[in-house]
């Protein structure tokens, strides 16, 4: 059992009969009336975001995580199939746990966070940026690079994605992961 004064980002909390992690967090100490911390939980099964504010002192319960790193092998009716990078055990995850499946291409890495207690997958995160090949966009017309127009290009993983004019079919681009937007192009990939 912890403490608020244990809390910090990316504790694992039970909350409200859910898993929770510290996405923000802040110790508050008004010149009058008692302390408090001001939180933001993501949960671990929906991805939603709240707010709570827990009292000064206030008993918490934590979840114990392990974080695994696997490699994305392919999808099929039942999943998504990883395999562990150590023990070469495969596992397959359900696609609401994964943060970006729509970017996911064979072969990619990934974090699989597992509650260690019931060995049970939490979340399966890609990393912040993946780099992925342009399969088809209209050819962008010379000289039109002034303004910041983006125009919509197709990815090897099938997802549409919107980048500037100056980017051509065959181009590797980085794509940000949490946001899903074209981030810069990637030369000599």
């Amino acid at each position: 059992m912890a403490t608020t004064a244990d809390i910090k980002n990316g504790l694992c909390i039970k909350y409200n009969n859910g898993i929770y992690t510290i996405a923000e967090f802040q110790h508050v100490k008004p010149g009058k009336g008692p302390a408090f911390v001001r939180t933001k939980l993501r949960s671990l099964t929906t991805g939603k975001v709240i707010d709570n504010t827990f009292s000064a002192g206030h008993k918490i319960d934590t979840v114990r995580v392990e974080r695994r790193k696997y490699q994305f092998l392919y999808k099929d009716e039942s999943g998504y199939h990883f395999m562990n990078q150590e023990s070469y055990e495969q596992t397959f995850i359900d696609e609401k746990i994964i943060n970006a499946p729509q970017f996911l291409k064979e072969g990619d890495l990934a974090e699989i966070v597992f509650d260690a207690e019931e060995e049970i997958p939490l979340i399966c995160e890609l990393p912040a940026s993946i780099v992925l090949q342009i399969t088809y966009t209209e050819p962008g017309e010379k000289g039109n690079t002034a303004t910041n127009a983006f125009k919509p290009a197709k990815v090897e993983t099938g997802t549409e994605v919107r980048v500037p004019l100056f980017i051509n079919t065959g181009d590797f681009i980085k794509i940000n992961t949490v946001t899903g937007e074209y981030s810069e192009r990637v030369k000599g990939y």
